[in-house]
């Protein structure tokens, strides 16, 4: 999953953006409104922590202008300001949380967690796909109680296409959310594909995978039906 940290404090910037990645999230920075746009503009983040108070831009004209393009990154707005007029403006705009500082990274996880269950339909943190349980949570995946042993791009793979379950999703897509930014030369590469087929033969050890389905020439699919 790929967040983008707009945050003029360089400082909280970094404690974020190290702490994200330890919980798998492939993370871009940005410390001005102005690169903000662009790389909203450019990159399909599934986050977007948005800081208010930048130096040469409103955080709120940022989300406005996003919207108003059709992105449809998960937008959770970060600030000092506390009022309540602030944060109901953020939510009528298109913000998905609200986040006042100071706040502790753990609680901002728990939410961009919370998110992820809500807009695709997970009513907990342990997620039943066929004989399998995923436990997003503790990011690990078991068959009958006994964990098998992922590799985290295996994982994440194995994650986001269990979020988007019943849907094709392209080697070029699966590759920008779990690799994050990716050069053009890369699109045509097999890293996907040398991924699924190492995740299909480690579940295949334990039962039938056949809802892992590869849709030819475009990419691959959960099959949750």
């Amino acid at each position: 999953m790929t967040v983008l940290i707009v945050e003029d404090e360089r400082s909280l910037s970094h404690e974020m953006e190290i702490f994200l990645t330890k919980q798998g999230y492939n993370c871009d920075a940005a410390f001005t409104g102005k690169s903000a746009s662009e790389k909203i503009a450019v990159n399909g983040y599934d986050f977007v922590l948005l800081d208010v108070g930048l130096p040469d831009a409103n955080g709120f004209e940022i989300l406005k202008e996003a919207k108003a393009n059709g992105i449809e990154s998960t937008f959770i707005v970060i600030t000092a300001r506390g009022e309540t007029e602030d944060k109901i403006k953020g939510l009528d705009i298109g913000a998905d949380d609200y986040l006042g500082k100071p706040f502790s990274l753990p609680e901002l996880h728990a939410r961009m967690q919370a998110i992820l269950r809500r807009k695709h339909g997970l009513k907990n943190t342990v997620v039943k796909i066929h004989e399998f349980d995923l436990d997003i949570q503790n990011r690990m995946i078991s068959y009958n109680g006994n964990a098998v042993n992922l590799t985290k791009k295996e994982f994440d793979l194995l994650y986001y296409m269990t979020l988007h379950k019943n849907r094709v999703l392209t080697r070029m897509q699966l590759t920008e959310h779990i690799w994050g930014d990716v050069l053009e030369s890369d699109y045509e590469s097999n890293y996907i594909d040398v991924h699924i087929k190492n995740l299909r033969k480690k579940l295949a050890a334990h039962c039938n995978v056949d809802w892992i389905e590869t849709v030819r020439g475009i990419g691959y699919r959960v099959n949750m039906a």
